[in-house]
């Protein structure tokens, strides 16, 4: 084979690529040597911003298989045939920590999954818990910020994450969700995955349902005792990068079944609690769920950095048949997610090879900008009405039409007969086995003992208690003998 000759970017061939130009043999550097200057300034841009949330991640590719008739629901397309199958991208990560964190630490999990159908990219932005810590985006700043490394300390700091989510009883189901078994999964594989917003679907008669999504996997829910975790964060960093990695390229592709909760859009007004609200979640007894396909991933990315970190998705990347709810915290990440990318990728993201449609042809008047790669052909305008056979609008929505009402302005989500922010929490506590129990009181006593103020860990230990009275007992004695050794 003969050898590849280096050159610089413009295509020219490299002479020496071990010795840059000097002034004499000991003199100093020279401007003119174009690829040493080439080399250092593109070093420096090697990176770009890194993600507020999501920072660490792993990704693979797959694909995703109807198994189930769910016509009657919706009419995408990816959807409309048992047995087809659509190319998919997915992104696993954790939340808090920054890039150069470790993957097993309890936090949760995203689960961003992209869906490269005939009719554009749909993408489902999830995490591995059914709910979330907070109901509204006007909170998600500040909660994020509470979670994050404190300006001062530069670490996560308890007083920070408790005294939040003391003033946040709704986060009270997601601790318990986050503080018990499943808060540290064993690998990527080994975990759930959850739309955890409500979700629209419209079938072709133009009925409206909501509707969750709930990806099973196959290779069986496993986690990691706090013990455990701690172990193997030291002893990779990387852990569950190296075990999905190394599964995929052992061929043992991994695999989840996907079922979903729907409820016709005439039910909700009525629902005893507000079934937008993402803290909560829908009984199975009300709402069973029903199998639709399968995600089965076998292939990993060629290059990380273009493929995992350069990879965007955004909840309000839809198609036809599938549409956003009334879910206010869904609302605002229909802006944000995308608005983030923008900031750390460019307005030109979507044309990435990993973003970019590959079954559906991207058409519209969008032009330039930074790193632009899509053009027009010679003649076509870039405006819209035009007459010359431009891209032209369907006037076919993507999901039927909601009915609203009431007057604008800031309003508190309105309360029903189940709105209370600790009944699902103690529901769940009360599903757990004897030894879940125990795992859940020491993870929580373990960080809200550290916190220095005890008007924070009281309000946090009353809710607690108003979740269950066992639960808050507990908790309360546990974190009490913490504190006084």
């Amino acid at each position: 084979m003969s050898q590849r000759v280096l050159t610089t970017e413009s295509g020219a061939p490299v002479a020496d690529n071990q010795n840059s130009a000097t002034a004499g043999a000991g003199g100093p550097l020279l401007v003119e040597d174009q690829h040493l200057l080439e080399k250092l300034a593109r070093f420096n841009r090697e990176r770009i911003p890194e993600r507020v949330v999501h920072a660490r991640g792993s990704g693979a590719y797959g694909y995703f298989e109807v198994t189930d008739d769910v016509t009657g629901f919706t009419r995408a397309d990816f959807l409309s045939e048992v047995g087809r199958r659509t190319e998919t991208f997915i992104r696993f990560s954790t939340v808090a920590d920054s890039l150069g964190g470790a993957d097993a630490v309890r936090d949760p999990r995203g689960f961003a999954l992209k869906f490269y159908t005939a009719e554009g990219n749909y993408d489902l932005v999830g995490n591995n818990t059914p709910v979330f810590f907070i109901k509204d985006p006007l909170k998600f700043p500040d909660f994020i910020h509470s979670q994050k490394r404190d300006p001062f300390t530069g670490r996560q700091e308890p007083d920070n994450v408790w005294d939040f989510w003391a003033h946040a009883p709704e986060a009270t189901h997601q601790v318990t969700w986050l503080m018990g078994d499943r808060g540290v999964p064993a690998s990527y594989r080994h975990m759930n995955g959850y739309g955890s917003h409500t979700y629209r679907w419209t079938n072709a008669a133009g009925e409206n349902f909501f509707v969750k999504y709930h990806f099973k996997t196959n290779q069986g829910v496993r986690s990691l005792s706090a013990e455990q975790a701690a172990e193997q964060a030291g002893r990779d960093a990387a852990s569950h990068q190296t075990d999905l990695l190394q599964s995929i390229e052992r061929g043992v592709n991994p695999s989840w079944t996907l079922y979903v909760q729907l409820m016709p859009a005439a039910d909700a007004a009525h629902y005893r609690f507000d079934p937008f609200d993402v803290t909560k979640v829908w009984p199975h007894a009300d709402h069973p769920l029903q199998r639709v396909g399968r995600l089965v991933l076998d292939r990993n990315p060629d290059n990380v950095f273009a493929e995992v970190e350069q990879a965007a998705f955004s909840p309000n990347n839809f198609v036809p048949g599938i549409g956003p709810s009334p879910d206010r915290m869904l609302q605002g990440r229909l802006f944000a997610y995308a608005d983030a990318q923008r900031y750390r990728l460019g307005v030109n993201h979507t044309q990435l090879p990993v973003n970019a449609p590959k079954a559906a042809r991207v058409d519209n008047y969008g032009r330039d900008g930074l790193h632009a790669t899509r053009y027009g052909s010679r003649g076509d305008r870039n405006y819209e009405p035009n007459s010359y056979a431009g891209p032209a609008q369907t006037g076919q929505p993507l999901a039927a039409p909601l009915t609203v009402e009431g007057r604008t302005g800031t309003h508190e989500a309105p309360s029903r007969s189940k709105d209370d922010d600790f009944f699902q929490a103690g529901e769940l506590y009360r599903l757990m086995s004897a030894d879940e129990k125990d795992r859940l009181v020491a993870n929580i006593a373990g960080g809200l003992a550290q916190v220095t103020r005890d008007d924070v860990v009281e309000k946090n230990l009353a809710h607690f208690h108003a979740a269950d009275a066992d639960y808050g007992k507990r908790v309360e004695e546990a974190v009490r003998a913490l504190r006084e050794d």
